[in-house]
């Protein structure tokens, strides 16, 4: 039960203007369907009809998550989908106190540090989708309670009329030089991919190295952003010099016209690899349409859905043969950190811990 006081502590002292939670419905209106019994792996038996409502709690924000929600439901209209979208801490937080009445059927998540915690607090069910037992096993979740979606990676952007690429720092530890105090943006405590990137950093160089990394950026005046879209605004804009993001940002503030500029770090001897995460997807235990909620983590997994992960959002597919999106970098050319994403994320509490006492905002 740590993980709910945690997240609840965590929201309450340093996420007080938090993101919009939205429920959009996405399909036409059809009652409730009812959901057969669980089943642990497989696709949705053919005898199970897939229609009625379907309720997903995304992380992920609207824009990058209803395209792909739409092309499922072309693919099934008699299904309606009900959207509640919000940070992976606030949705975590309703899953748990919803448990005695599920209101959700399927949780997206951006990172795995949440989704591992929900499965460990029981929330989630076993279900292993068709094509999934080809996946890396670090990503498929314990007892198969959840399944990576797709990969980024963590990437240093930078703002090219303010700094050249012989100037962009190549560590994500040069974040800490005092040439950069003051000009610097990332996410804060409450962001999941920062948590992420905390607990794969706890398995590289140990708990001390990373507690003195973050007391590094703190003490760099980094200013700290509840989400990514306003971390690459603000380099874009030209408000800070450089920021630390998922690679998809890059992508998205380059597509807007801005002088951005990005750097795979740690790519050099000795240094760590480049750190990735991973999107997820599970079944809310208790689902009330279990029926579409396995059509739809079916979907999400499939080549279909993974090009559309590819396409629309930058994003590196699980599914192998699923192509980037032109000028991505492939992961095959970069040297990547040697650590099971998994059970980094897995160690929740440690990295809580550690981020509450290092005062991170």
């Amino acid at each position: 039960m740590w993980f709910r006081y945690a997240l609840l502590a965590l929201i309450s002292m340093v996420f007080v203007a938090c993101s919009a939670i939205t429920t959009t419905p996405t399909a036409s209106e059809a009652p409730k369907g009812a959901s057969p019994s669980p089943t642990p792996s497989g696709s949705a038996t053919a005898s199970a009809p897939i229609n009625g409502e379907l309720v997903v709690y995304s992380g992920r924000s609207e824009a990058l998550i209803k395209p792909v929600l739409d092309a499922f439901q072309a693919q099934h209209p008699e299904v309606k989908i009900l959207l509640r979208a919000g940070s992976n801490s606030e949705l975590a937080n309703a899953l748990i106190e919803e448990q005695a009445n599920p209101q959700a059927d399927v949780f997206i998540t951006t990172e795995l540090f949440t989704i591992q915690a929900l499965a460990q607090e029981g929330v989630l069910q076993s279900y292993l989708p068709p094509g999934a037992d080809q996946w890396p096993a670090e990503f498929i979740g314990p007892d198969q309670m959840w399944v990576g979606l797709t990969r980024r990676a963590r990437v240093i952007l930078y703002n090219t009329d303010q700094v050249s690429p012989e100037e962009a720092p190549t560590s994500i530890f040069e974040l800490t030089d005092p040439k950069w105090k003051g000009q610097i943006a990332a996410t804060g405590s409450t962001n999941g991919s920062m948590q992420a990137q905390i607990a794969v950093m706890r398995q590289l160089i140990g708990e001390e190295a990373t507690k003195e990394w973050l007391q590094g950026l703190i003490a760099n005046q980094t200013t700290f952003f509840g989400g990514h879209t306003d971390v690459r605004k603000a380099v874009g804009a030209g408000e800070f010099k450089l920021g630390l993001v998922n690679h998809y940002y890059y992508h998205l503030q380059k597509d807007e016209g801005s002088p951005v500029g990005v750097v795979y770090p740690d790519q050099g001897e000795n240094q760590i690899g480049l750190i990735t995460n991973a999107t997820a997807a599970a079944i809310v235990k208790g689902a009330r349409n279990l029926a579409a909620a396995q059509a739809l983590v079916d979907f999400l997994v499939s080549s279909e859905g993974q090009r559309l992960f590819a396409e629309r959002n930058y994003e590196y597919p699980i599914r192998a043969g699923v192509p980037l999106r032109e000028g991505v970098l492939p992961l095959e050319q970069v040297r990547l950190a040697e650590v099971n994403v998994s059970a980094a994320a897995a160690e929740f509490d440690a990295v809580f811990q550690l981020i509450e006492e290092v005062g991170l905002p």
